[in-house]
């Protein structure tokens, strides 16, 4: 199995527009960043975790295949403003597309063309299905667990994907959603910048102590923004096993 970052980024991506600071000048292709997105693929199967406004742009620079499924962590349009251009995957068929009750809500009503009783000719063809948390299900050879988070005070979606735990936009997680990841030996989970401290995000101080406390082989950091720094700086001062992920970057699992 294969995890690929389509983008580590911040809902604003990096560079920021109209910003002239280090990191958004840099020259450095790995201080470029794509809203968050990740492909988790086998041989015979493709999950894509998230699906922002970049989509578009990060798929044509992976191999085309079908999608068997997309895994959404919340509403928010960061991570499903690409939804639209799910179109030229649907000639492999209906794509399904897993969400929490709160996250499909949103998209039916951000998206009403795709899901009327007549829709109109080239919409995506979307097959939404209301996921919980701690409901295994299957996707092809990949087994995939639901995880709870909060996003702030909104309650949202991280996923453990057999040796993978991948979560985004997190500030908080209960100890017993902990219990279900802890094991895995890759963490993918977000870290803001280092300061100030945010409301619904972790800044790195606060990924690098989750991270201790889940124990993986390896974690990445992302949902990084233009404050966190140079990635080649950034690196050298984290712990063993900790970096930050970068666009394109991939991870044999």
């Amino acid at each position: 199995m294969r995890l690929t970052f389509l983008g580590t980024g911040t809902s604003v991506g990096v560079p920021v527009i109209g910003c002239g600071c280090k990191v958004c000048k840099s020259d450095d292709e790995h201080d470029k960043r794509l809203r968050c997105s990740a492909l988790v693929e086998t041989d015979i199967t493709r999950i894509l975790i998230d699906c922002g406004p970049d989509f578009r742009q990060q798929m044509l620079a992976v191999p085309f295949r079908k999608i068997d499924a997309l895994l959404l962590t919340h509403i928010h349009y960061d991570h499903t403003g690409g939804l639209d251009d799910l179109r030229p995957y649907c000639c492999f068929g209906q794509i399904d597309v897993y969400a929490d009750s709160n996250t499909a809500r949103g998209i039916m009503k951000t998206m009403p063309y795709c899901f009327e009783e007549k829709r109109y000719p080239g919409v995506p063809d979307i097959g939404l299905h209301v996921i919980h948390p701690h409901e295994r299900m299957c996707v092809g050879d990949i087994t995939v667990l639901p995880v709870q988070l909060f996003h702030g005070n909104m309650p949202i979606l991280g996923y453990r994907i057999g040796d993978l735990a991948y979560i985004t936009d997190m500030k908080t997680m209960d100890d017993r959603e902990l219990e279900l990841i802890k094991g895995v030996r890759v963490l993918v989970v977000n870290a803001l910048r280092f300061a100030p401290e945010h409301h619904s995000h972790q800044s790195v101080p606060d990924a690098i102590k989750f991270a201790k406390r889940v124990g993986a082989d390896r974690t990445f950091f992302i949902h990084c923004n233009h404050d966190i720094g140079l990635h080649r700086e950034v690196n050298a001062t984290l712990p063993g096993g900790m970096s930050l992920a970068y666009d394109g970057q991939t991870v044999d699992l």
